[in-house]
Formats: structure tokens, C-alpha cells, sequence
């Protein structure tokens, strides 16, 4: 793809930004999220506590630095009305489909056990932070904004921002459900993989990324709350 002038001067004096035109808002914060993520689990102590500070403080500065930039135009608009109840009502129901079958059914298969003392209430509150603000962000720019459209024009070379948001299109659509339900644990998938479902087809609903973003901050905050001030156990939602 050949990069325009106009392209280049808006990578500024950020060297190489251009280098892939238009990706690096949604897969720079994605990949330090994923990095730090795995470097926090081979992590113990001191060490672990401050990569759980890192993998929220890092990719939310980008995501920041880029919408100070004007990089995420799909989040303009977002009008907070009488819908916005139905996006949390979403939200609800994925974090009661995410946590309650783990109620119903104890000796369901589930990862290390989380203990929420570990962090400390600083770090704890810094990880509700990144848990329902920062990760709502990096995780629906990148699968729903930028894969769902990429998956669309990757095989012809097109850019991916000159498809509309929230339009249906079936290899888009089975792109990011499978990417959302395999990048998370393999205890998980059963649980992600219909919720992947229900943020796309609630996308096609709503028809602005800002509604999957509130449905995906209500259900990790409800999750965080859970597994918090819940009746405990071995939850390792977090």
C-alpha cells in the first residue's frame, strides 16, 4: 500500500508510524497489552505487581495518545441517551453469562485461583482501571473496529478505513469471533466464544463502537466486582 504525503506528515516525528498506514492505533496498544499480559504471568512478586500496573498504564496512554491524535474516528458521535441502559444491560448479561455457570456448576474446569489481596488495594484499584476502562478500549478497537474490517480487504490490499463501521460482512464476522474466543484462556472459550457473538451482532445493532465499549467496560467492572467483594473461591477472571 503506498503511503500519501499527507499520511506521512501526520506520523509527525513519530519515526515509522507510516510504515503501515492506519494500524498502529489499533494494534500498538493490543500488542503491549498482550506482551505485558504474558510477561506478568511468567512474573512472581514485585515483579508481577508492577507489570499488572504496566499492562493497564502503557496501552492506555497509547490508546490516549492516539485519540489526542484523531486516530479513532469510529468513537466519535457516541450519544449518551436512553440506549446507553440498553448497552449496560448487555454488559450485565455477559457477566452473568461469563461467572454464573462457574456458580451453578463448582468443579467446572477454571484457571489459578485469584486472590485480590495479592495486588494490594492501590494496585487492585489500578487494575478495576484497566479491567473496565482501559481494556474495553483496546480490546473493541482492535477486534471489532480494526479486524472486522481488515478481515474484509486483507486478501486485495484495500485500507481497511475505507469500509463503514458495523456493517455485516460473514469472513469479518468469523474472523473476530474466532480471534476474540482463542485469544483468551482454553478454559474460557466456551464462555468467550458466545460472547464474541453478542458483542458483533450488538455492534450490527447499535451500529457506533462506543455501545460494545460501554456493554465491555459494564461487564468487566461487573466481573471485577464479583470476583472482589463475591463470595471468593478460585475465580481467575481477573
Amino acid at each position: 500500500m503506498r503511503v500519501s504525503r499527507s499520511e506521512r506528515s501526520r506520523a509527525g516525528s513519530w519515526p515509522g508510524l507510516y510504515f503501515v498506514p492506519g494500524w498502529w492505533p489499533y494494534l500498538g496498544p493490543y500488542a503491549a497489552f498482550l506482551v505485558l499480559v504474558q510477561l506478568e504471568a511468567w512474573s512472581t512478586g514485585h515483579v508481577a505487581q508492577a507489570l499488572a500496573v504496566l499492562k493497564v498504564v502503557l496501552p492506555g496512554a497509547l490508546v490516549l495518545v492516539f485519540a489526542r491524535r484523531g486516530d479513532y474516528p469510529e468513537l466519535r458521535g457516541f450519544a449518551w441517551n436512553g440506549a446507553c441502559l440498553l448497552d449496560i444491560s448487555v454488559g450485565l448479561g455477559i457477566a452473568l453469562l461469563w461467572v454464573g455457570p462457574y456458580l451453578l456448576f463448582p468443579k467446572l474446569p477454571r484457571g489459578p485461583v485469584f486472590d485480590p489481596h495479592f495486588l494490594g488495594p492501590a494496585t487492585l484499584g489500578v487494575r478495576l482501571l484497566g479491567f473496565a476502562a482501559v481494556t474495553p478500549f483496546v480490546e473493541e478497537l482492535f477486534v471489532r473496529s480494526f479486524l472486522l474490517r481488515f478481515a474484509e480487504v486483507a486478501d486485495s490490499g484495500g485500507d481497511f478505513r475505507s469500509l463503514p463501521m458495523a456493517r455485516y460482512a460473514t469472513r469479518g464476522f468469523f474472523v473476530t469471533l474466532l480471534w476474540f474466543t482463542f485469544s483468551h484462556a482454553p478454559w474460557e472459550w466456551w464462555v468467550a466464544a458466545p460472547t464474541g457473538l453478542i458483542f458483533n451482532l450488538w455492534l450490527y445493532r447499535r451500529g457506533h463502537l462506543g455501545a460494545t465499549v460501554l456493554a465491555h467496560a459494564v461487564a468487566n467492572g461487573s466481573i471485577w466486582a464479583f470476583v472482589v467483594f463475591g463470595p471468593g473461591g478460585a475465580w481467575a477472571f481477573l
